[in-house]
């Protein structure tokens, strides 16, 4: 199996493990990686959105890389994220995941100083695309990055053979449906918002990377096998629900204090500027996680 064929499922945007202390908790990290490849995940994602990239050094983020790919021992891909705002960083990041053994890198459009005319975008991820010694897989956050993708960026990059596939994380289901028509065949569009998962995989999504796979690996290995069936819109609104937390508390946090309450994270610490979810939210997310988890 390629890493392409097995994205073709649900891949996991991990969450960063912290410590009492603060630093990068490897142990949890690794523990953690293990109960995401029993629950049946298709892909690993570290230093994603999820997994706090932005709070973390070049040290930090080349080291949890290398981690998720030590754990992940080959049976399944990994994509190390590399989003940053000059070609050059971009390029460094990709080139410190190849070199601990990443399959995939996933870079953003330059944020802060966001393009002012889609051209910009598109000479940024062409030339990272030349340099890159991985494959990219393109992600579009509007809400992160100041900017969405524009679908005539995606449609001109999609064609460079070193571009292999899109993480819509925008929330606009016309969007994503718009590029899966003006991409090729073998270019590989995912939906990395969780509550329009099935509706995605109805409509010709390849997969899903999907924060709360953290949480409940099983459910969304069911949700590939049952979207177009009663089932699959059960485990879509059981999903939904607890999205809709992560909305109001934050993915990190939301995440973190999900997989504490489910055992699989000895801390939920986040790094500033992210804070942990307020006593006033914790019974939110348990009766929303467990909701999930009893599906």
């Amino acid at each position: 199996m390629t890493f392409q064929q097995a994205l073709e499922g649900v891949t996991c945007p991990i969450v960063t493990p912290f410590d009492e202390s603060g630093s990068v908790d490897e142990e949890s990290l690794g523990s953690l990686i293990d109960a995401l490849l029993e629950g049946g995940i298709d892909g690993l994602f570290p230093c994603g959105t999820t997994g706090e990239f932005a709070s973390l050094s070049p040290d930090e983020q080349r080291r949890v890389v290398e981690v998720t790919v030590e754990r992940a021992n080959g049976e399944v891909p990994v994509l190390a994220g590399a989003a940053a705002t000059s070609v050059a960083q971009t390029v460094d990041y990709a080139e410190a995941a190849a070199e601990v053994g990443a399959d995939i890198a996933v870079v953003v459009p330059p944020y802060f100083h966001t393009a002012n005319d889609p051209a910009g975008d598109r000479q940024f991820f062409e030339a990272v695309a030349d340099e890159s010694p991985l494959p990219l897989v393109l992600y579009n956050i509007p809400s992160c990055t100041g900017q969405p993708i524009a679908l005539e960026t995606l449609k001109a990059v999609a064609g460079h053979e070193n571009v292999v596939g899109l993480k819509d994380s925008s929330g606009d289901f016309e969007y994503f449906l718009a590029a899966i028509r003006r991409t090729p065949e073998e270019f590989l569009c995912l939906q990395g918002f969780d509550t329009l998962l099935v509706p995605s995989l109805r409509m010709g999504a390849d997969g899903g990377v999907n924060a709360l796979s953290n949480v409940a690996p099983e459910a969304y290995t069911e949700v590939l096998e049952t979207a177009e069936t009663e089932r699959g819109e059960a485990l879509q609104t059981a999903i939904s629900g607890l999205f809709e937390a992560c909305g109001t508390y934050g993915f990190a946090p939301a995440t973190k204090a999900a997989l504490g309450h489910r055992g699989w994270l000895p801390s939920d610490g986040v790094r500033p500027p992210l804070v942990t979810v307020p006593e006033a939210g914790r019974e939110t997310i348990t009766d929303r996680t467990d909701a999930l988890l009893e599906a």
